[in-house]
């Protein structure tokens, strides 16, 4: 009996999470029943226009807004008077051949036939925006371009750029980039007679719409020749449905100049309304509905939708709740509703989206954006039905780096973190009075910018429409006060869905943090365990970005590849799939745990994580440590072990990249040692390509010790900034420098005193014959100023310990002594006066009598008048600090201390005294 009535409570119990999880996922998000039937619609009503006109006669960024409207409109307005074919004939319009039909080759155009019975729209050249060519200006097009030789286009890689006919196929994303300026200025014409009544803005607006939408209306969907995945991208007039762009243009057109085209050409508005439909559901239908792409085609589509009118206006029942509801509610292959995509994309436990650093704070951005834009559009807030939001927004300072930017492994830019979700929040939480969630966001957004508010007014608005109505400065209420930022960024924090753990200690220029990543999400590099480093106000060792477009050689045989970061490349061979890629590490120990305040020792963290290369099969594990020794001093220790699941290793090669003008290499007594040049590095043997993009190679072979150091040269009058990197020698070492392709991923240099896109990547790499796990590569990173000086005096490796472990002692000037130890298989190491089997130890000896004792997943430590041991393996520090001492311990300890044992229950960081 009790057996069934266990049976009967699992099935219960499994129903009841399951119908949980499906409630989750199938919760509606509320369609809007107030909708307006008045134009305009999208950015503001036509009940607001004196509200803005006099906005425009009181304040000052108005006014100029609109006279930077008009200087850029006006001369074209004024000329389609007596020239109505001058701006018309430079859309891009299939104008002799009146094609119907578009035929694609993968990612590159092929040809047209068919012929409806007015000019049709063009279809891009490529799906790959880089190009030769340039986009000409409006004057130098030439009128009805339509010519069997293609485009007429700049050629930028000859001198002068001389205009020659090219194959469309040639030209990348220029058509569309034309036909989209021509319909922006057209767009911006629209909402000036809207806003003043003079109908030439109007005449000049709807000769373009009307050539353009006409033409449009008899265009089908691109076919792919290849029946490959581009056919489930293409929209109508680009390659991808994401950068319908022309689709958002035409509806803010047709938003402000519908009331003009009702009483001038009513008649046409039903081919309108058809063409747009038809357009909506082609986005709906193809795109990528798991990353930031269902997003961003949600946002293509509301701008659409609100200018149709409402269901019953159409036979087939798709208006305006229609499509309104789909985007919200429903899913189908390429397009998911809302909850999907916000249940599938963010990690529920600490709200991180499933993308690299740089798309993931943008879906975060553009989805606050859409909620606000929904908000302002219907007075209906959709963030209490959205409440992963409020994870989201609050880690995202878990992705800076102590000086303000942010990490950038994957396809990421380093920069200052984005506000404009948190900026958004405290919007709705004003409007609707919500005070609490006012008062928690306004802390937030304080403790990123503490001079919020100051920059952002005296910022010129972008020439657009659009800054009339989002412009409007968000005002803080002053009671509320700035927030600590330690309450929002953690000593560790590990993101399992991106495979991506960090840890940091203090902020500012004397901050350090290591960063931590492999290959798991989408827009991923396949770089193995990746490492970015900080040093002295700024990101070092730095990821080098994309590089370039994605469908770029030199994307996909160098800047997503192994050779390109901070990480070891196993044979010449290591590499799998970039850009969605499923090559995650596991999280083997850290310390603190991700997230923990209050399990900390304020001045070491630690992490280990274990990676499986599938490429060679190997396994490989990275132990990375930060030591802070001072208010401006600590050091980084790395151990990187690497070798083949079957044998046969070949050899193993340790990556590393930083900032500098120079880099130079030495022996451990700071002696300059001579490397010979060596073009035995590269493709040649069966490797990588990537190894032929980088040059000036050079090497030296020794079993010593020995150093590499990177300088920053700031201008006379700054202190130049360093990277000392020391290595333990072994047998089977060959150390290389070179020249790898410039770091693209600063697109500001900001404090850089140099031309960091344009100069090489000054690289490291050291290369162990035969395996690297027995010798593995042990690396003590140093970051500091040529005021300051380094201020490690000596790094030796101790002998006489197991096979397998990793011995340093570290001398500083200060008089302190480190020994880091680290037994990867739980071996006993003795040495220098300590005892440890532990993965990660660290025994700190300070010279006034100050110590700290670490432990990473062991079971015992012994030194000075300590000696702790535990039952099973965990983590525990012990610091002695003025005579007074600390412990925190994860697993229960024994501690003999003169003579006399003391058991301690596991706690977190509190004084304890010895009895």
């Amino acid at each position: 009996m009790k057996r069934k009535q266990q049976i009967v409570f699992t099935i219960i119990l499994w129903v009841g999470i399951h119908l949980m999880a499906f409630a989750q996922e199938a919760m509606l998000f509320p369609v809007p029943d107030n909708l307006t039937e008045s134009y305009p619609r999208i950015f503001t009503a036509q009940t607001n226009k004196k509200e803005l006109q006099q906005k425009i006669k009181k304040e000052k960024w108005a006014q100029e807004l609109l006279s930077d409207l008009h200087d850029r409109i006006d001369v074209h307005v004024e000329r389609h008077v007596n020239d109505p074919e001058w701006m018309v004939s430079r859309l891009q319009m299939n104008w002799k051949t009146k094609a119907s039909n578009v035929y694609v080759n993968g990612i590159n155009y092929s040809h047209s036939d068919g012929e409806a019975p007015v000019p049709t729209v063009k279809f891009d050249g490529s799906r790959n925006s880089t190009t030769v060519y340039g986009r000409p200006k409006l004057e130098d097009i030439l009128p009805y371009m339509d010519d069997e030789r293609g485009m007429y286009l700049p050629n930028r890689s000859k001198e002068g750029h001389p205009f020659e006919w090219t194959d469309r196929s040639e030209t990348g994303t220029i058509i569309s980039s034309i036909n989209n300026e021509i319909l922006k200025l057209g767009k911006e014409s629209a909402f000036l007679y809207w806003l003043e009544g003079d109908v030439r803005y109007a005449q000049f607006a709807f000769d373009l719409f009307d050539v353009y939408m006409t033409g449009m209306s008899y265009r089908k969907e691109p076919i792919d020749l290849l029946n490959g995945h581009i056919q489930t991208l293409v929209g109508f007039s680009h390659f991808q449905v994401i950068h319908e762009r022309s689709l958002e243009t035409v509806s803010i057109l047709y938003d402000f100049l519908h009331l003009y085209i009702e009483n001038q050409s009513a008649d046409k508005i039903g081919l309108y309304d058809a063409t747009l439909k038809r357009w909506i559901d082609q986005v709906i239908k193809n795109g990528v509905p798991q990353n930031n792409w269902n997003l961003h085609q949600a946002n293509i589509i509301l701008k659409a939708t609100m200018v149709l009118g409402d269901n019953n206006d159409y036979e087939d029942q798709k208006g305006r709740q229609y499509y309104i509801n789909y985007i919200l509610n429903v899913t189908s292959t390429r397009q998911w509703s809302l909850s999907k995509f916000m249940n599938y994309g963010y990690d529920a436990e600490n709200g991180i989206w499933n993308e690299c650093p740089g798309y993931a704070q943008g879906v975060t951005k553009a989805l606050m954006e859409f909620i606000t834009n929904f908000d302002n559009a219907f007075n209906v807030n959709l963030l209490p039905y959205a409440p992963v939001m409020e994870k989201a927004i609050k880690v995202l300072p878990q992705y800076t780096f102590p000086n303000g930017q942010t990490v950038g492994f994957g396809d990421t830019y380093y920069g200052p973190l984005e506000t404009e979700a948190i900026e958004n929040v405290i919007r709705l939480a004003q409007k609707y009075k919500n005070q609490p969630q006012e008062k928690e966001y306004t802390a937030l957004l304080y403790s990123l910018s503490p001079d919020y508010g100051q920059h952002k007014s005296k910022r010129k608005h972008k020439t657009d429409i659009s800054s009339f109505f989002s412009a409007q400065p968000l005002v803080l209420n002053p009671k509320y006060k700035q927030g600590d930022l330690e309450e929002y960024i953690t000593p560790t924090f590990y993101a399992p869905n991106v495979s991506w753990h960090v840890q940091r200690i203090g902020q500012g220029t004397d901050g350090l943090m290591a960063s931590l990543n492999a290959s798991l999400g989408n827009h991923m590099h396949a770089n193995g365990i990746n490492l970015e480093l900080y040093g002295k106000g700024l990101v070092q060792g730095a990821d080098p970005g994309k590089g370039a477009g994605y469908l770029d050689p030199i994307y996909l045989e160098y800047y997503s590849q192994f050779p390109a970061h901070n990480t070891v490349m196993v044979d010449g061979i290591s590499s799998y799939t970039e850009m969605l890629s499923n090559h995650a590490f596991d999280l083997l120990n850290e310390f603190p745990t991700s997230e923990q305040q209050n399990e900390y020792a304020p001045n070491v963290t630690f992490s280990n994580v274990y990676f499986l290369e599938p490429e060679s099969r190997s396994d490989q594990n990275r132990m990375v440590s930060i030591i802070k020794t001072g208010e401006t001093t600590g050091y980084y220790i790395d151990i990187f072990r690497s070798k083949k699941q079957k044998g046969g290793d070949k050899f193993h090669d340790y990556y590393y990249h930083n900032l500098g003008q120079s880099m130079k290499v030495m022996n451990s007594k700071n002696e300059t040692l001579t490397l010979e040049p060596n073009d035995d590095f590269g493709f040649a043997g069966g490797h990588l390509y990537a190894l032929d993009y980088m040059w000036n190679k050079q090497s030296i072979r020794t079993n010593k010790d020995y150093q590499v150091e990177w300088k920053i040269d700031f201008p006379q009058g700054k202190d130049d900034i360093f990277m000392n990197l020391w290595m333990k020698g072994t047998e089977g070492r060959e150390v290389f420098t070179m020249d790898s392709p410039p770091c693209k991923s600063f697109r500001k240099k900001g404090d850089i005193p140099y031309e960091v896109s344009k100069s090489p990547y000054l690289t490291m790499v050291a290369r162990q014959y035969g395996e690297a796990w027995n010798k593995p590569f042990i690396s003590v990173f140093e970051p500091f100023t040529s005021k300051e000086g380094k201020q490690i005096k000596t790094i030796q490796g101790i002998k006489n310990i197991p096979e397998t472990a990793v011995g340093l002692k570290i001398e500083h000037k200060s008089g302190r002594k480190d020994y880091v130890f680290s037994s990867y298989e739980g071996q006993l190491i003795k040495a220098e006066g300590h005892t440890t089997d532990a993965e990660y130890a660290l025994i700190g000896e300070e010279k006034n009598g100050d110590l700290i004792l670490v432990t990473g997943n062991g079971t015992k430590l012994n030194s000075n008048e300590f000696s702790i041991k535990t039952k099973s393996k965990g983590n525990f520090v012990l610091e002695v600090k003025n005579q007074v001492i600390s412990l925190h311990n994860n697993v229960g300890v024994t501690i003999k201390h003169k003579g006399k044992e003391y058991y301690f229950q596991p706690d977190q960081t509190r004084v304890i005294q010895f009895e």
